[in-house]
């Protein structure tokens, strides 16, 4: 019996082993193809570059617009992602901790969004924010993020809410506490793993988000980093530069990375505490 567990553990290794391969080989690949004259490249794929051309991440940054598209997404994914990750929690908490009439309609409601794929509200938000003159505008976009509620966060935080006792709330309100202190001194300290989590998932999205900032901004300036390297993309099929798209797209990888090496704990802990609580 021993020997059948030890086999299938070193079995469950080497699959693992295979697939970290598989995900860092492509990144590896891209990362030294990025320090490679386009003559060693077109010439070349697999073979390493002799001097390593760091210039090429310069020209990644000021010539395909890396560097402005960077700062825009800094603005887009700074701001929605606040406001956003402080109306899932407030949100969260009128629905799981306070009781009034319609919450159960309400939440049928939000569980039937689960069901309904987000581009069938692409034509009206569309509209809508053209008829409001948000449209080619940076700050629209954050208002039209920070806005739409998704339902998988928030049937994620509250999770998180739905396991905190009703005493602590009843001991506060007998101490005086409004409803809004005891949401900000009580609920959102104890709610500091779930809201980590959720703030990450909505990083995520927003950082990766293209179909929003591409049909919503015409303007090349106010591009964020997701439409800026679709752009830079297109150039490739009149100018065959692919050493410095190679290089813009580590750039774009950066902010990823960082947060996974830094931020990885934080979404394995809030992860499995929601699925505990939950």
């Amino acid at each position: 019996m021993q020997e059948r567990r030890t086999f299938v553990d070193a079995s469950w290794y080497v699959l693992l082993l295979i697939w970290s391969v598989s995900i860092l080989f492509p990144l590896l690949w891209v990362f030294y193809e990025s320090l490679k004259t386009n003559q060693e490249f077109f010439h070349d794929v697999w073979k390493l570059p002799t001097d390593l051309q760091w210039m090429n991440y310069g020209d990644a940054w000021t010539e395909y617009g890396i560097g402005s598209s960077m700062l825009n997404t800094v603005y887009y994914v700074g701001v929605s992602l606040i406001v956003g990750t402080f109306l899932t929690a407030i949100n969260a908490y009128v629905l799981t901790r306070l009781e009034f009439k319609g919450k159960k309609l309400l939440w049928g409601v939000i569980m039937l969004s689960l069901f309904l794929p987000g581009i069938n509200a692409l034509v009206p938000q569309y509209i809508l924010m053209r008829d409001l003159h948000l449209t080619n505008s940076l700050t629209g976009i954050v208002v039209l993020d920070s806005f739409s509620e998704i339902a998988f966060y928030l049937l994620m935080l509250s999770g998180f809410m739905q396991s905190l006792p009703k005493e602590l709330e009843e001991s506060g309100a007998i101490d005086g506490a409004s409803i809004f202190q005891i949401f900000f001194k009580i609920i959102l300290p104890l709610c500091t793993a779930g809201i980590v989590t959720v703030a990450i998932f909505k990083f995520l999205a927003l950082y990766n988000n293209f179909l929003g900032p591409f049909i919503y901004l015409g303007d090349p300036d106010k591009y964020t980093i997701g439409v800026a390297m679709y752009q830079a993309s297109q150039i490739m099929q009149y100018k065959a530069d692919w050493v410095t798209l190679f290089a813009g797209l580590m750039i774009t990888m950066i902010p990823l990375v960082l947060m996974y090496i830094f931020l990885q704990r934080n979404i394995m802990e809030g992860a499995t505490l929601g699925a505990v609580k939950g």
